[in-house]
C-alpha cells in the first residue's frame, strides 16, 4: 500500500480554499443550502460528531475520514453563514484557533518550560480562564454535556488546578466507601420504605468516584460504556438469531435456555 505524503500548509491550503469554493457554490444556488442557518445546522452536526465517534470506536479508518471531511464540511458552512451577517468569516475563525493554540502552548512559542503532560494541562487551564474570565475553573464544561462526560470533564479541570487524590489506591477506598454508602440506602428493616432520592444521591455518587478511579487508570469510561453497550447489543442480537432459528420466541424461553446461547456468543 502506497504511504500517504506527508501534509504541508501548502499541500493542505489547496484542498481547504476548494472546499471553500464549493461551498460558496452551494449557497448561492442549492435550494437546500441557501435556506439552512445557524440553528438549522446544529442538530445535523450533532449527528456528524456520533457517527464519527462510532467510526473511532470501530477502528474504521476509511469511515473516519469520511465523517471528518462532512464535520469540515460543516464549520465551512457555519462560517459562510457568519460571513453573511458580517460576524466572522472562516479567515476569523482559523485565525483564531491559530492564535488560542499560540498563546495556550506557552512552553513551545515563550519561554515557559513544564517537566510533562501535566504541567501542560495545569498551564492550559490557567490560561483559559485568564482568557474567558471564568470566576471558576469549572466555568468552562459545557451545562448540556452527557452527564458521565461531564463527570469527567469536571475532574479533569480539577485536577488541572490541583485538586485532586494523590494515587489510585485513595481513589478506590473511595469507590469502596461510595458502595458500601449506596448498599446502606437499601439494607432497611422489612417493611420500611426506601428513599429513593438518597438512594440516587448515593448511585451518583459511586458513578462519579467510579469515573474518577477510571481517570487514574487511564481508561476513558465514555468509551468503556459505549464498547460495553456494543457488546451487549452483539451478544444479544446473537440469541434472537438463535431463538429465531429454533423457531422460539425469546419471551417463551427460560433464563437457562437463553443463557445457553448467550455463553455462545460470549465465545464467537
Amino acid at each position: 500500500m502506497a504511504l500517504t505524503p506527508p501534509v504541508t500548509a501548502d499541500t493542505a491550503g489547496g484542498s481547504f480554499e476548494r472546499l471553500v469554493t464549493i461551498m460558496n457554490d452551494l449557497r448561492a444556488n442549492c435550494p437546500w443550502d441557501m435556506k439552512q442557518t445557524i440553528e438549522s445546522l446544529r442538530h445535523l452536526t450533532i449527528e456528524e460528531t456520533y457517527e464519527l465517534s462510532d467510526a473511532i470506536l470501530s477502528n474504521d479508518m476509511e469511515e473516519i475520514r469520511k465523517e471528518l471531511g462532512d464535520i469540515m464540511l460543516h464549520l465551512v458552512f457555519y462560517a459562510k453563514i457568519g460571513s453573511e451577517t458580517n460576524d466572522f468569516n472562516i479567515t476569523d475563525v482559523l485565525n483564531g484557533i491559530c492564535d488560542k493554540l499560540i498563546n495556550r502552548h506557552p512552553h513551545i512559542y515563550s519561554d515557559t518550560t513544564v517537566n510533562n503532560e501535566d504541567d501542560v494541562k495545569r498551564n492550559w487551564e490557567q490560561i483559559k480562564l485568564k482568557e474567558k474570565g471564568n470566576k471558576s475553573v469549572l466555568g468552562g464544561v459545557p451545562a448540556s454535556l452527557p452527564a458521565l462526560v461531564k463527570a469527567a470533564r469536571i475532574q479533569e479541570k480539577a485536577r488541572g488546578i490541583g485538586f485532586d487524590w494523590e494515587n489510585k489506591d485513595q481513589v478506590w477506598e473511595k469507590v469502596e466507601e461510595e458502595i458500601q454508602e449506596f448498599k446502606d440506602e437499601f439494607n432497611v428493616p422489612e417493611g420500611e420504605t426506601i428513599d429513593a432520592e438518597k438512594a440516587e444521591g448515593e448511585f451518583g455518587d459511586l458513578l462519579f468516584s467510579l469515573i474518577n478511579y477510571a481517570r487514574f487508570v487511564d481508561i476513558n469510561p465514555e468509551n468503556a460504556l459505549e464498547k460495553t453497550n456494543r457488546k451487549f447489543i452483539k451478544r444479544f442480537q446473537y440469541l434472537e438469531s438463535k431463538a429465531k432459528e429454533n423457531n422460539r420466541q425469546l419471551h417463551d424461553m427460560t433464563l437457562a435456555e437463553m443463557d445457553v446461547y448467550w455463553n455462545e456468543a460470549k465465545k464467537l
